[in-house]
């Protein structure tokens, strides 16, 4: 078959190449995905797809599987060019970006949100993210943050989950607010002399579990406005991976709704 896209310097390969930085990103509105999965996700997420990069020499003949006006096949020197991760299925595609803010969230009678705040490294959020699929949370809410949501490494460590989780993105300020017009209490992971055992706060009612940075820790504004919970630390290190503590917090969280 005939191949659309040769070589790598096509004005398409180095977009795609140039949407792997957040500020392109975010700039043209759009963010890439790879895999036939994650792409399968993004769409049943409601995400629209821009246009669609397909390498034959890995994938085969699909591209006319895919209903869309903007289809394109390229090589397998132009999709190495702009491939993220190794092991890959020879599907790319373009999404629009679909930024949400706490405004736009759904959820029911008694929410459990996961709220990190200045969050810096993708792979943390998107582990975060599959952890609120996994646990049944109502979203996770990003305050401030230092990286972008559709960042491909998020993308990745979320398994696709991001396109199927509420995920929004906010002001410290906002979310905030936000809890206190909808009555949902904030614990935030914080060691200090108030903290307690995160195994006695309630976490039955309506909550938001607040994380912040590894290195920083909750910012003044959210330790003023949750109540401090803690993990228990016996070793030499005084905190755990942000993932981790997510992970351990929110399934306390399930543990204790399933158990009324």
């Amino acid at each position: 078959m005939s191949i659309d896209i040769t070589s790598t310097a096509n004005p398409k390969i180095k977009w795609l190449r140039s949407l792997h930085s957040n500020s392109t990103r975010r700039k043209e509105g759009v963010f890439l995905v790879e895999g036939a999965k994650e792409i399968a996700m993004a769409i049943d997420g409601n995400y629209q797809p821009h246009s669609f990069f397909i390498c034959p020499e890995i994938a085969g003949d699909v591209s006319s599987d895919v209903e869309h006006e903007h289809v394109f096949t390229i090589s397998k020197d132009c999709y190495e060019r702009v491939s993220y991760r190794s092991g890959s299925d020879g599907v790319i595609a373009v999404f629009q970006a679909d930024a949400k803010t706490v405004n736009d969230l759904n959820f029911a009678d008694t929410p459990f949100f996961i709220i990190v705040e200045a969050i810096e490294k993708p792979g943390n959020l998107g582990a975060i993210i599959r952890t609120a699929d996994g646990c049944g949370a109502s979203g996770v809410i990003v305050c401030d943050p230092k990286t972008d949501v559709f960042n491909p490494n998020a993308i990745r460590a979320s398994v696709g989950t991001l396109f199927t989780t509420q995920v929004a993105v906010d002001t410290t300020e906002n979310v905030i607010d936000f809890l206190a017009k909808h009555e949902i209490q904030a614990y935030g992971a914080l060691l200090s002399p108030d903290s307690v055992p995160y195994t006695e706060a309630n976490l039955s009612q309506p909550a938001a579990i607040v994380l912040g940075t590894e290195h920083d820790g909750l910012s003044a504004l959210w330790q003023k406005n949750s109540q401090p919970i803690q993990i228990p630390m016996l070793g030499q290190n005084d905190s755990l991976n942000v993932s981790v503590a997510a992970a351990i917090l929110s399934y306390e969280t399930l543990r204790q709704r399933n158990a009324r």
